[in-house]
């Protein structure tokens, strides 16, 4: 399968999980809107999402799985279904601890680290603690279904681990469907999502648990040991969970400011689910499948296919991200209105969380491409080097954040966000290229500079129609009418974009032959 039928699998099914989200935030707009339990289920939901990242998602795909792939490689079969096993009774008893801790100190870690501006309201810093301990032990089942993710993503199985997300958003929905059928008040809509959490968390574990034995492997329990191959993943597990949980860090240090606020926390969510659809469907796609393929070509010899690898997934990554970046950043206010502007969402929350999109917009370029560079390093099995940029990073966003919240609010949390990103983004490429990991080459930057043209001529299009469009955008039309003037909006600057690429050279059809039918190189092996 080439490397582009590969992200779209993956991206494919990521994007079915974006859209059940938006269905799903959409339904949180009108129930919740930006009021204090939006803020206050947000905040409690955010700690276990970080330690997911930290702990399941950025770990195992970063050390997990070139282990893995290594054991295929020189073992076969049944020596990666020994390391699964060896792998799976430390992980499980660690978060079992994990688990125990944090629910018995949730009152603390609310007061200091979850949402430190709760403390002055009893009854709201109350809630997020009850909460935040019922929804914690989703990470114990994410991070097991992360590691089982990364043996499906090894053995080229990559849509139940693609699709697998799809379950917390349906089930969140059906969550808010009944609040809104029932009437219920937002506290106890807060409450069903919160137990709705936990559920989705098992769902997910079933999914992935049944997608491995598909696969045709299974897991035994095996008592906990630090083994070799284990205490060799630790190592390199450690800083990848830093690194892989970045953007996870730097929102809970932007969430952490913004407690400070009412209405923060909640307008940083809802503009964050939006570029989460690009970052998802293209970041998370080319991070999934382009480890495995680099760590394979790397442990086969094959330097010339991981340089290919890496160059190719930067200019899909590329083809993708300018134009939508452009669109984010100049139709934010009229995106925001279609998804949300209903029920308890207002015409005013709509300015504060468009212009937290448009800024987020102007990260979304390098939150992908953070995603399509760390995997050079992780299938070199280095993981401090991002690490240490990741540290950097959050540095600069948590100073940024510090001193732009008090003039900007909200607004200037996204601004750290993004100024963090593309920081990490320059560290991450730079370093690639000096020691010789990333080849460059002059024909992908001339490309990527006229796609930078190609959007900018698409924006002009976008703000001449946008104008023109006005009153059927506007908050007074019908969501009919706004949907639809949308609609065509998006699809004419698609095709603006595409022919205009194609035209000036920054696409061709042999760029997209090229990676449609790319296929692996043949492994080398010793002997």
């Amino acid at each position: 399968m080439s490397l582009v039928k590969k992200f779209a699998t993956v991206g494919g099914a990521t994007l079915g999980s974006r859209l059940f989200g938006f269905a799903r935030e959409t339904l949180m707009a009108a129930a919740l809107g930006t009021g204090p339990m939006a803020d206050v289920f947000y905040a409690a939901f955010r700690f276990p999402n970080l330690f997911r990242r930290l702990f399941a998602e950025g770990a195992f795909n970063a050390a997990f799985v070139p282990l893995f792939a290594k054991e295929i490689e020189a073992n076969g079969t049944d020596g990666a279904k020994r390391f699964s096993e060896e792998v799976f009774g430390v992980l499980f008893s660690v978060l079992l601890l994990i688990t125990i801790v944090m629910e018995l100190s949730m009152p603390l870690l609310v007061r200091f680290i979850i949402a430190p501006g709760f403390t002055d309201d009893p009854e709201k810093f109350s809630i997020t603690v009850r909460m935040a301990a019922v929804m914690f032990p989703y990470l114990m089942c994410m991070s097991l279904t992360a590691m089982m993710s990364g043996m499906l993503n090894s053995l080229h199985h990559f849509f139940a681990a693609a699709v697998a997300p799809v379950f917390l958003n349906v089930v969140m929905i059906g969550a808010l469907f009944y609040a809104l059928y029932t009437g219920a008040e937002p506290l106890q809509t807060a409450w069903y999502l919160s137990w709705g959490v936990l559920v989705a968390g098992v769902l997910q574990l079933a999914v992935v648990y049944f997608g491995v034995l598909h696969a045709g492997m299974s897991i035994g329990i095996r008592f906990p040991r630090i083994t070799p191959n284990v205490k060799r993943l630790l190592i390199l597990a450690i800083p990848a969970a830093v690194t892989g949980g970045i953007t996870q860090i730097n929102q809970m240090i932007g969430q952490a400011i913004a407690s400070s606020k009412e209405g923060a926390i909640a307008a940083l969510q809802y503009a964050d689910r939006i570029y989460q659809l690009p970052l998802g469907v293209v970041g998370v796609a080319v991070g999934v499948v382009l480890l495995p393929e680099l760590a394979r070509a790397l442990k086969g010899g094959n330097l010339r296919e991981a340089g290919n690898l890496q160059n190719r997934s930067i200019e899909f990554v590329m083809f993708l991200t300018i134009p939508a970046a452009f669109a984010l950043w100049i139709l934010s206010d009229e995106i925001i209105r279609v998804l949300y502007e209903r029920g308890a969402f207002h015409q005013e929350n709509t300015m504060i969380v468009g212009s937290i999109l448009a800024i987020y917009g102007i990260g979304l370029p390098a939150f992908v491409l953070i995603k399509a560079l760390q995997p050079g390093f992780y299938a070199r099995e280095d993981t401090k080097t991002p690490m240490r940029f990741s540290a950097v990073a959050v540095g600069v966003n948590c100073a940024t954040a510090l001193t732009l919240f008090p003039y900007l609010g909200a607004p200037g949390i996204a601004v750290a966000e993004a100024t963090a990103g593309w920081i990490s983004t320059v560290l991450l490429f730079s370093t690639l290229l000096r020691r010789g990991h990333l080849t460059w080459e002059w024909a992908l930057a001339r490309r990527t500079a006229l796609l930078v043209v190609s959007a900018a001529v698409m924006g002009a299009v976008i703000i001449y129609l946008q104008h023109r469009w006005e009153p059927w955008l506007a908050s007074s039309a019908s969501l009919a009418t706004k949907v639809g003037t949308l609609g065509m909006l998006i699809g004419i600057s698609m095709v603006v974009y595409f022919a205009t690429a194609f035209l000036i050279g920054g696409a061709n059809l042999g760029m997209i032959r090229r990676n449609l039918n790319r296929k692996p190189a043949v492994t080398k092996t010793d002997g």
